[in-house]
């Protein structure tokens, strides 16, 4: 399929009157909800950045309707944004879908030029970075997450795709351009000066200021901005963290592949991860004492868990799926003489990639535009900038000493250590 053309004219935001009779039109979607469309329960449920969200319910079932709109909606029109994004998300979806079966809502319809696109209807999943402000717990929830990581950083990449096939997909998704470069700006660049969009917490001023003087942090995030520009490993998912997965108390699926773009393998599970941490960070605000302790390990267990999957399913994929032009058999197993040496050092460089962006995405929520929920609901900034500051910290630690963070158990350590000191 070819990329969009941004000058269609034909698209129109739709609103929950106007939803049910487009959709009425489309047989598998009319199929699915069922009954007469006029009396279907349209409501629109986006609270995100960038898109109007609706839930369409039925007699015969449900379906989410996701609409891009062409500016970003936490600003509003002054900030454009091309629709051509859920033409990008539609193919990340039908990838990612392949690359690890049951990870993602299944895509019943597509049409390009309304940048629409109806999925399954996800319930009684609940936002996950809800659930650990909620202090809701999810069975097998790193498990699962490890997983996704693995299986679509080795299957989207030349470690399993034929080279041809890697490079038409690299060759597609280099046309979401503004999407990546919304990643390229707020992540990378603006938490390190004074950006127009900028915020943070008043009490932050001093940490803040220290931060910005740094010029080998500066440096050290740009070099990772280099690799995050220039680097196609594999399809990423490129917005991976707590509000893109929807979980019940024993199942997830991971959502909104908008920022999808050919980037490097550690970039997935190093944003998930500070993530993680920023909820652990954020948790005095939200548990009581009693229940503090056991929470915050309990998230770590899932960083644990993730990270420690991520090697071993990689590995497993290694053994069984290597079929691309990297690293093959003739050059190791067909003359008598073990990978296994050699995987373990690839997986070492993801891990310190990814130790880099866990560290850079701790400072963008904190600093830049779009914050977490985690810190932002905590209404009290005399609590707030305490927990911000040691998260603040543990981001920089992270992206300048990635060398000595070698193991999920060392993470783990080093994060109970910034969790009980007193930055401010």
């Amino acid at each position: 399929m070819d990329t969009p053309n941004p000058q269609d004219t034909r698209y129109s935001p739709l609103t929950a009157e106007t939803l049910a009779p487009k959709l009425s039109q489309v047989a598998a979607v009319a199929e699915r909800v069922g009954g007469d469309p006029a009396t279907w329960d349209v409501v629109e449920v986006g609270d995100g950045n960038l898109n109007l969200v609706f839930i369409v319910k039925g007699p015969e079932g449900s379906v989410i309707v996701k609409q891009a709109l062409p500016y970003v909606r936490l600003v509003g029109d002054r900030w454009p944004l091309p629709l051509y994004r859920a033409f990008f998300e539609y193919h990340a979806l039908i990838r990612e879908a392949e690359r690890d079966p049951g990870a993602v809502p299944e895509v019943f319809h597509f049409d390009e030029a309304q940048a629409l696109i109806v999925m399954e209807f996800l319930s009684p999943h609940k936002i996950l970075r809800r659930k650990l402000i909620d202090g809701e717990k999810v069975e097998g929830l790193g498990t699962f997450l490890g997983r996704f990581c693995a299986r679509t950083a080795f299957r989207g990449s030349e470690l399993s795709m034929k080279s041809a096939g890697k490079k038409q997909d690299v060759a597609l998704f280099a046309g979401n351009v503004a999407i990546p470069a919304i990643t390229e700006a707020l992540v990378f660049t603006d938490p390190y000066y004074d950006a127009e969009m900028n915020h943070h917490t008043g009490e932050l001023d001093p940490v803040v200021a220290n931060l910005r003087k740094n010029v080998k942090l500066k440096a050290r995030v740009q070099r990772m901005l280099m690799k995050f520009a220039s680097n196609t490993e594999t399809m990423v998912h490129g917005d991976l963290h707590s509000g893109s997965i929807m979980s019940t108390a024993a199942e997830s699926r991971v959502i909104d592949p908008e920022f999808v773009q050919y980037g490097p393998m550690g970039f997935d599970i190093g944003m998930l991860t500070a993530n993680f941490l920023m909820a652990y960070f954020s948790q005095p605000a939200h548990r009581s004492s009693q229940d503090l302790q056991d929470y915050q390990e309990w998230i770590l267990s899932v960083i644990g868990a993730t990270l420690t999957t991520f090697d071993e399913e990689f590995l497993h994929l290694w053994k069984t799926e290597r079929t691309g032009m990297l690293y093959p058999a003739s050059l190791f197993e067909d003359q008598g003489q073990s990978s296994e040496e050699t995987c373990a050092a690839l997986l070492a460089e993801i891990r310190q990639d990814a130790v880099a962006f866990c560290g850079i995405e701790m400072h963008r929520r904190t600093l830049s535009l779009a914050h977490n929920a985690d810190f932002e609901t905590i209404e009290n900034t005399a609590i707030r900038a305490p927990l911000e500051a040691r998260n603040l910290a543990l981001g920089t630690e992270l992206i300048l000493n990635t060398g000595a963070i070698r193991t999920p158990r060392a993470l783990l350590e080093i994060a109970r250590q910034f969790n009980a000191k007193d930055i401010l």
